[in-house]
């Protein structure tokens, strides 16, 4: 990922600096709810064809119908998608392309935290296999899409959590031998920088960029499988939190922002945690060439999906 100073923007970024986007197609993936609502939205709202890449269908209709009500020239889709399924992501990708063929961004926003051991249809651990496994398997399968659109850009939303690991545990990824899901959940929003660490020197050379984005402490509904103890702090934690829409804003900059090269990492101006949009530098971690390399290896070989670049 590229090394950046954090900006200081003579005027806060919002959604209004975006560019026209029409005549571009976004996919986002858990759109329905919360910051990936918000994200796809906005840029519905900006012009964009917004395909809302989710789990439930019934709930990705409602979502589009409440984007049409806000944008009623807003121009929204919805395809399923389960990212703890391999299959799933496979039809999915198959399907966007035919719908597709051009792809402008893909947005990697879905996540899961805060679960209890669970695993995915695959048998890989839920969380990790979700937030990272599941989207890097995504990119692969849509990059013939993306490099065949100029301008395009690859965009994965990130965390703040990265911040609270280390390393990954790559010796035990299915955590047979032990399991605190704040760890696992820092760990995957960890691989989703070096993920982009890695796609950034690779797409070197071609039409399509790769960035990543983080909200700050933003109200979304990662805490919906929260312990009654966790779900406690948050509500501690609730005076200081920005609203979702503020929380979508990076990622929205990280779409959209014509004068972004590729390997930016974007989150909130304020000690990133709240505030408008500016580029950051991640955790120490996050910029390990090594490790970056090491998790490319490995999601290749626990999702079989190989890049062209």
């Amino acid at each position: 990922m590229k090394r950046a100073t954090p900006t200081r923007d003579r005027q806060p970024w919002t959604i209004d600096d975006a560019p026209d986007q029409s005549g571009r197609t976004v996919v986002v993936t858990g759109s329905n709810t919360g910051i990936g609502y918000e994200t796809a939205s906005a840029l519905a709202g900006r012009g964009a064809h917004v395909v809302l890449a989710v789990r439930d269908d019934e709930r990705g209709r409602a979502a589009a119908t409440r984007m049409r009500a806000r944008h009623p020239r807003a121009a929204v889709s919805v395809q399923r998608l389960d990212l703890s399924s391999l299959a799933s992501i496979r039809a999915a990708a198959e399907q966007i392309a035919a719908d597709h063929p051009q792809v402008s961004v893909l947005v990697n926003n879905a996540g899961v935290a805060h679960s209890p051991r669970a695993f995915t249809e695959d048998g890989l651990e839920r969380i990790f296999g979700t937030n990272h496994l599941g989207h890097f398997a995504l990119t692969g399968l849509l990059l013939p899409s993306l490099l065949d659109t100029p301008g395009s850009r690859v965009v994965t939303v990130s965390a703040l959590a990265h911040r609270q690991v280390e390393d990954i545990d790559f010796d035990d990824l299915r955590r047979v031998d032990d399991y605190d899901p704040w760890t696992v959940y820092g760990e995957s929003k960890l691989a989703n920088l070096l993920f982009t660490r890695e796609l950034t020197g690779r797409l070197s050379g071609t039409n399509t960029i790769a960035v990543a984005a983080h909200p700050g402490l933003a109200r979304s509904d990662l805490s919906r499988n929260a312990s009654r103890r966790e779900r406690a702090l948050f509500r501690v934690l609730a005076p200081i939190l920005q609203t979702t829409a503020m929380g979508a804003l990076p990622t929205c900059r990280a779409a959209t922002d014509p004068t972004l090269g590729g390997g930016e990492f974007l989150g909130p101006r304020r000690r990133g945690i709240r505030g408008a949009p500016v580029v950051e530098e991640p955790g120490v971690a996050a910029r390990d060439d090594r490790t970056a390399r090491r998790l490319w290896s490995i999601s290749e070989a626990l999702t079989d999906v190989v890049y062209p670049v």
